[in-house]
């Protein structure tokens, strides 16, 4: 396997495309099989509002399951992403190969410590300033600062807060809609 200042984006390109998504994090390829139902379905409603929200304030473009090339050798697919209007020139057909405003993934019981002990960190030192971790199971958001200097998260199981500009309204999103399909009616674990 290529180190990761090795790996160049044909030979990740070139992973197989069989259902699950793979990334390479410092030299690494991670390997995710395919979401769930309850992540889906949870990932889609969060999508929805974001996207609907982002497009009526023209703050920039949302993005599902698309590649985020920061440098050579780290390629990261999260589950969707955030791209600011001054940053859109940075989109290629590949992926966003400019610093997104915010990257989400919708955690899964295989991502859970990739997601929320090595993507925090690799997506802060790319300068990404939001970082989202969505719980189908534990049914909350947990938003991560990244420009801030604590490593915590601030879990929200109530309402989300977003303002990515503060020449537009901030998004108040009730999390309970995010979950309100009847797939989260059942306590049985995310399958």
């Amino acid at each position: 396997m290529p180190t990761a200042s090795e790996w160049t984006y044909e030979q990740y390109a070139a992973l197989p495309d069989d259902g699950n998504k793979y990334e390479v994090i410092d030299g690494e390829v991670r390997v995710t099989t395919a979401a769930g139902t309850r992540h889906q379905k949870a990932g889609a409603n969060l999508y929805i509002a974001l996207d609907s929200y982002v497009n009526k304030h023209g703050l920039g473009e949302m993005f599902w399951d698309v590649d985020l090339l920061f440098v050579s050798g780290q390629y990261l697919r999260p589950d969707m992403l955030f791209v600011p209007a001054a940053r859109v020139p940075g989109m290629k057909e590949r992926g966003v190969e400019s610093t997104p405003g915010l990257v989400i993934e919708v955690v899964s019981p295989g991502s859970s410590r990739y997601d929320r002990v090595l993507k925090p960190k690799r997506y802060r030192d790319f300068g990404v300033p939001e970082y989202w971790v969505l719980d189908p199971a534990a049914r909350v958001i947990e938003q991560y600062r990244l420009s801030e200097p604590a490593n915590r998260p601030i879990i929200c199981s109530q309402t989300m807060h977003w303002q990515p500009d503060v020449n537009a309204p901030p998004l108040d999103l009730p999390v309970a809609t995010i979950f309100s399909s009847s797939l989260f009616a059942d306590p049985s674990p995310e399958s």
